[in-house]
């Protein structure tokens, strides 16, 4: 199955709508998914995945933010450093511009930036640099069993 059927997959089992759309402009940076699905840059709930030792740490941020890994460090409790695309696509089954928040290959540890929780709706990407799917902070955090922080820097 490809990595976007896996995010349907995952959306279904888990209830939440298929709301996922193909952007053939791509989606590749917040930016680019703003302009492609007609929302603000804010809205884009961009997935970085970072490292703690051999633990996939996903922080899920408003595209309008850089991500202090400090404060990442300081919600999970433990250091994270930076993971390479390689790591990330043999860790979660993604590759980067595509790593969906849900539907990873391994247990991922997940934050949200908590300046997603005032946006609706989200847009997130599904699995490709051309696919994204509607959906709310609340239900990203159902979905994710995320913990919410701070994690944008100053």
């Amino acid at each position: 199955m490809d990595m976007v059927g896996k995010v349907r997959q995952a959306l279904l089992a888990s209830g939440h709508e298929d709301s996922i759309a193909e952007f053939p402009a791509g989606t590749h940076s917040a930016a680019d998914a703003a302009a492609a699905v007609g929302c603000s840059v804010a809205q884009i709930a961009k997935s970085i995945v970072f490292r703690a030792g051999e633990h996939v740490i996903l922080v899920v941020a408003s595209g309008a933010h850089r991500i202090d890994r400090s404060k990442v460090s300081a919600a999970i409790g433990q250091p994270v450093k930076t993971a390479d695309a390689a790591w990330v696509r043999s860790k979660t089954g993604f590759a980067v511009g595509g790593v969906a928040p849900i539907g990873h290959d391994c247990q991922v540890t997940t934050v949200i930036d908590s300046a997603l929780l005032p946006l609706d709706p989200l847009w997130a990407a599904a699995g490709s640099p051309m696919h994204a799917f509607r959906t709310t902070a609340e239900l990203l955090i159902r979905l994710t069993n995320g913990t919410v922080a701070d994690v944008r820097q100053a």
